[in-house]
């Protein structure tokens, strides 16, 4: 990676974070380990499957979760589908990745129901696809 990419996903990894403390507690290492011991690695292992496929969705998992926490803070309603929602949007078209969220909700349903909200998902789905194309 270029040093001048890598300063622009520092920069805006950083953004993400504080547009995270402003509105809440935030989703950190080890939130979900005594309700769902096994979330971080179940969303890892769907990630690097996902990634290992189609690298680009790295950056679109990204994206979409800086469109999810844009405004008033992460809250998964840029994952809900249907017509008049915000995924229907003009400005989300183009997102990508659904399906990794899609397949790791699925299986975190299986391993631990109605635990998991689908925006920790997407965060740390962001956050592995990250890590992912840095290392």
């Amino acid at each position: 990676m270029e040093p001048r990419s890598f300063y622009s996903l520092l920069f805006l990894l950083l953004a993400l974070a504080s547009v995270n403390s402003v509105h809440g507690q935030g989703t950190r290492q080890g939130f979900y380990s005594s309700s769902c011991p096994r979330v971080e690695s179940i969303v890892k292992s769907t990630v690097q499957s996902h990634v290992k496929s189609d690298p680009t969705l790295a950056a679109g998992l990204l994206r979409m979760h800086f469109h999810d926490c844009f405004v008033q803070g992460c809250d998964g309603s840029v994952l809900i589908s249907g017509a008049n929602t915000e995924r229907t949007n003009f400005a989300n078209l183009g997102l990508r990745g659904f399906e990794v969220i899609d397949d790791a909700k699925t299986q975190l349903e299986a391993a631990c129901p109605g635990v998991v909200s689908c925006a920790d998902i997407l965060a740390l789905a962001a956050r592995d696809s990250v890590v992912l194309v840095i290392n």
